[in-house]
């Protein structure tokens, strides 16, 4: 069936400066690039391509050039561009749209409408070159007081404590799955997680005995379909992660395609080679907060006691309430992913139209566990939009413990959001289990990417702090005083927690 659709990117080709070297033609995942040997030269085919830009990043004599195709159709408010081709792509294929990445809709991203105070005068400001910054965070579960008594060496703790994981700054690598990702993303992820002092996440297809060594820094979880689950699995891990929902999807399962599904991966997820992996909508163990709870405490069981169980859920409406019952719940950590989540495949429909910003829910949730008394109980991690470090020091003021980042990550090991992911040909090697394509993330360059995007935002976040006058993460820490809302409803505000700006 011939196309109605014309293409989104424009390849363009500097003749002048193309030597036909070939390396576009090697380097696209997608076969835009072709050699025409009647004419003897390198083509390309618009319509394939995506704007992952490999080609123009590793083209030697910078010829190439992909800029959006600027035909357009008549101008209609209510018929958009997007509308229309989707309607048309829809009719073509008759199936669902799918799509990667997080939500692009010009929804208002608040952490651009909040700002930071600053020290002056009678609160001078910290220099944190010259003084000690304390950035590392405990997750888990707090007791209400703590005692102390006399010991050989002075004082020591008289309460137990519940596990308690520490992180040397306030970020985790989120849950991207394995297949949904290549190994060599993971293992960047993990040695990065293990060099940085922090934690990544599996996501929901379990963990490659490979990476067992970096258990220490590893959050495995343990989703609806209960891929890669097994004892030695929650044994290897740091926190046990319940996965209620995400933020990309909520209120729906999960889909790796069966192309995806090689060798590698089926021996992780245990599921046989080249089958789609579908995880149900609910978790058909969990219909009310009575059976979360007995998962949760199912789960504490089976490692002794030993582990923080977090429950993560998708931002919606009624978050607070559902974040006070997981809490009640025995829930240690309560994982909230926002409306711009990210995720490798989603229906196009439901991550642009179902959940709110994380910016609202935190706010939300963080109030009703302080109304509630009982906000010592459960760390809190926030995703979905993450992008800096400036966003990540508002989220905690907000009242988050620490945040989780997918898409930065993803962006520090080559992705340019091209939104494709579910196709399984990303050029660069990441979202795809291609033999041929994965050998293109080096996990030694890759978790040294990572580690210096974190080393970045560590030294920044160490910068506002000082600026504001504090000197550790726990002050700031739910301190909504050190926000000012700008550009902002009166409703927005009060959500939110914070004041208007001058105010």
């Amino acid at each position: 069936m011939k196309t109605y659709l014309p293409p989104r990117f424009i390849v363009e080709r500097d003749e002048a400066r193309c030597i036909q070297c070939e390396v576009c033609i090697r380097q696209c995942g997608w076969k835009v690039h072709y050699y025409d040997e009647e004419d003897n030269v390198v083509r390309a085919l618009d319509e394939k391509c995506t704007a992952c830009h490999r080609c123009v990043a590793f083209c030697p004599t910078s010829a190439l050039t992909i800029r959006e195709n600027p035909l357009d159709y008549r101008r209609n408010a209510n018929w958009r561009r997007e509308n229309i081709e989707d309607i048309i792509r829809q009719s073509e294929g008759g199936g669902i749209l799918l799509t990667g990445m997080g939500n692009d809709k010009g929804f208002r991203i608040y952490w651009d409408h909040l700002v930071l105070n600053a020290s002056q005068v009678t609160n001078p400001s910290i220099d944190p070159l010259r003084e000690p910054m304390e950035l590392r965070t405990y997750l888990g579960s707090k007791p209400e007081q703590i005692e102390v008594k006399p010991g050989p060496n002075g004082f020591e703790l008289d309460t137990p404590v519940p596990p308690q994981v520490p992180i040397e700054m306030p970020v985790l690598f989120s849950a991207i799955s394995y297949g949904a990702i290549s190994f060599n993303c993971h293992e960047s992820l993990a040695r990065a997680a293990k060099e940085a002092g922090i934690l990544f996440n599996t996501g929901e297809g379990g963990l490659d005995r490979r990476l067992y060594p970096y258990g220490g820094n590893t959050i495995v979880q343990v989703a609806s379909g209960r891929f890669g689950v097994h004892q030695d699995y929650l044994d290897v891990g740091r926190i046990v992660e319940i996965k209620i929902g995400q933020g990309a999807k909520p209120g729906i399962g999960g889909h790796l395609p069966g192309e995806k599904v090689s060798e590698d991966v089926s021996q992780t997820r245990m599921i046989p080679v080249g089958t789609d992996a579908l995880s149900p909508a609910p978790h058909h163990d969990i219909y009310s907060i009575e059976d979360l709870s007995q998962l949760i405490f199912a789960l504490k069981e089976a490692t002794n006691y030993t582990k923080p169980i977090s429950v993560k859920i998708a931002a919606v409406h009624n978050a607070a309430a559902i974040a006070s019952g997981i809490v009640r719940a025995g829930a240690d950590i309560v994982a909230i992913d926002g409306l711009r989540g990210a995720t490798g495949a989603a229906p196009k429909m439901i991550r642009d139209n179902v959940g709110i910003p994380i910016e609202l829910a935190l706010a939300a949730v963080d109030t009703r566990l302080r109304q509630e008394g009982i906000r010592n109980r459960a760390s809190l991690i926030v995703a979905g939009g993450i992008r800096n470090s400036a966003d990540i020091v508002k989220a905690i003021a907000l009242g988050a413990d620490a945040v989780y980042i997918a898409t930065p990550a993803l962006i520090s090991m080559g992705c340019h959001v091209c939104q494709n992911c579910h196709t399984g040909r990303c050029s660069w090697g990441i979202a795809t289990t291609d033999p041929y394509l994965t050998r293109r993330i080096n996990p030694e360059i890759a978790s040294r990417r990572l580690t210096n995007l974190l080393r970045g935002w560590s030294h920044e976040i160490k910068e506002m702090l000082g600026g504001m006058g504090v000197n550790a993460l726990e002050s700031l820490r739910g301190n909504r005083l050190h926000l000012r809302g700008i550009g902002l409803t009166d409703s927005e505000l009060e959500i939110l927690g914070v004041r208007m700006a001058g105010s």
